[in-house]
C-alpha cells in the first residue's frame, strides 16, 4: 500500500490536470511531433515519446507538454463534430488520459483555416465545438497555425490582413475560454502582422515571431537573431522563435546543439523538442536536460535578453535575471576554435563579479573585461554572474 501522503499527492496531481494546468509561469517546455515525424503520426508513437521524455530525464528537467502536431485529423461527423484519422488515432480521449496518467501534459494542432498545413480539416466555422471538443478530451495546449487561413489575407490591406487575422485567433481563444477548462493557446502565424502587438488580446499565450526553423544552423541563428530584435512580450506571455531543432538534420553536432539551447534560453523563449526521442544520444539527452541552463530560461523574470555586440565572430548576448544576476552568452560563429575577451561591451556588467559556466560548470572567479576565454568551433560559453552589476 502506498503511504497516505502519496496517494494524497497523487489526487491531487490528478485533480490539478482535469481543471488544466495554470498559466505558465516560465516559458511552456514539452515534445512537439512534426519536426521528427511530419504528418505521419500515429497513437503508437505519442506514448512511446510520453514513455521516452520520463525514462530520459526530460520530463524531470521540465518537458511535460505532449503535443501532436498536424496530421491527427481524421473528418467531421454529420453534426460537424471533429473526428481523429480512425486508421491513426482510434481514441483520442483515451491517449489523452494515457498521458495526463503519467503526469505530463496533453497537446493538439489546429487552425484558423478550413484546412491545415498538411489540407487536414481546420476549426474555421466550428471554433466553438471544436474548443469544446479539445476540452472534453483533456488538451491543455493548443498549436493553432494560419496556414488555411490566409488564402483569405490575398489582396487584402496590411490594416485589414491584421483586423482579419486577429478576429480569427479572439474566435478560438473566446471559445476555449468559454469550455472552462485552461488551454494555453500557442499562435502560430510567422510572426505577420506584428502579432507581438495584439496576440494577448485574442487569449494567446505565446506566439510565433519567425519563419518556421529548419535543422540547420543558419535557419537556427537567423531565427534567435529575429527574434531578439522583436519587443518584450508582457509577463506570462512568450515569444516564440520555434521549436527546437536539437537532435534533427545538421544541428547533430555538440557545439551546435549547446547554441541552438543557448540562444533559446537567452531568449526566454518556449522550449519545445522535436527530436527521436527513442534514438537521442547520451550527448544529446545531456544538454537538453542541463538544468542550470534551463533555469536561465525559466527565470522568474519573464525578460528576453538581447545581442548586445557581434564584433567578427563572435556574438555577445546578456540577460538579466530575477536575483540580481546576469547571464551572459559568448557565442562562437566560425568553424574553427577562437580566443577571445567581453571587451567594454560588458564593462559596467561584469566588473569583478564571480561567474560560473554552465555548460561545463566550471568557476570562472571575478571576470574583468580582459578575461579570456577559447570557444570551440561553432559553440557556446554561457556565464552566470552572481549578484547586481555595479
Amino acid at each position: 500500500m502506498q503511504p497516505r501522503g502519496t496517494i494524497r499527492a497523487a489526487l491531487l496531481a490528478m485533480a490539478a490536470l482535469a481543471t488544466g494546468p495554470a498559466r505558465a509561469s516560465g516559458p511552456p517546455m514539452g515534445w512537439n511531433s512534426w519536426n521528427h515525424y511530419g504528418d505521419k503520426i500515429r497513437d503508437a508513437d505519442i506514448r512511446h515519446a510520453a514513455d521516452a521524455l520520463l525514462s530520459s530525464g526530460m520530463a524531470a528537467a521540465g518537458y511535460r507538454t505532449v503535443i501532436i502536431d498536424d496530421g491527427w485529423q481524421g473528418q467531421r461527423d454529420a453534426q460537424g463534430n471533429l473526428q481523429p484519422d480512425p486508421s491513426r488515432f482510434p481514441d483520442m480521449k483515451a491517449l489523452a488520459d494515457y498521458i495526463h496518467g503519467r503526469g505530463l501534459r496533453f497537446g493538439l494542432y489546429s487552425s484558423p483555416g478550413a484546412r491545415t498545413c498538411a489540407g487536414r480539416p481546420g476549426s474555421e466555422g466550428h471554433e466553438a465545438q471544436d474548443a469544446r471538443r479539445f476540452a472534453a478530451w483533456g488538451v491543455d495546449y493548443l498549436k493553432y497555425d494560419l496556414c488555411g487561413f490566409r488564402r483569405h489575407l490575398a489582396g487584402q490591406d496590411l490594416d485589414r490582413q491584421r483586423a482579419m487575422m486577429i478576429d480569427a485567433y479572439r474566435r478560438m481563444g473566446t471559445a476555449l475560454d468559454a469550455t472552462g477548462r485552461t488551454v494555453i493557446l500557442a499562435l502560430c502565424s510567422y510572426g505577420w502582422s506584428r502579432v507581438w502587438e495584439w496576440a494577448a488580446s485574442t487569449g494567446g499565450t505565446i506566439w510565433r515571431t519567425t519563419t518556421d526553423i529548419t535543422p540547420d544552423y543558419a535557419a537556427m541563428m537567423f531565427n534567435a537573431l529575429s527574434d531578439q530584435a522583436i519587443p518584450d512580450p508582457p509577463p506570462g506571455h512568450w515569444n516564440d522563435p520555434d521549436m527546437l531543432e536539437i537532435g534533427n538534420g545538421d544541428l547533430t553536432a555538440p557545439g551546435a546543439e549547446r547554441t541552438h539551447l543557448t540562444l533559446w534560453v537567452m531568449l526566454a523563449a518556449p522550449l519545445i523538442a522535436g527530436n527521436d526521442l527513442s534514438a537521442m544520444t547520451p550527448e544529446t539527452r545531456a544538454i537538453l536536460t542541463n538544468r542550470d541552463v534551463i533555469a536561465i530560461d525559466q527565470d522568474v523574470s519573464s525578460h528576453p535578453g538581447h545581442l548586445v555586440s557581434w564584433n567578427g565572430a563572435v556574438q555577445i548576448w546578456l540577460r538579466h535575471l530575477a536575483d540580481g544576476g546576469t547571464a551572459i552568452a559568448l557565442v562562437n560563429t566560425l568553424d574553427h576554435a577562437i580566443d577571445t575577451t567581453p571587451g567594454t561591451a560588458l564593462r559596467a556588467t561584469m566588473t569583478e563579479r564571480s561567474a560560473r559556466e554552465l555548460w561545463t560548470g566550471r568557476e570562472t572567479g571575478p571576470l574583468t573585461p580582459h578575461t579570456r576565454f577559447t570557444i570551440p568551433a561553432r559553440d557556446v560559453i554561457l556565464l552566470r554572474l552572481e549578484g547586481p552589476s555595479r
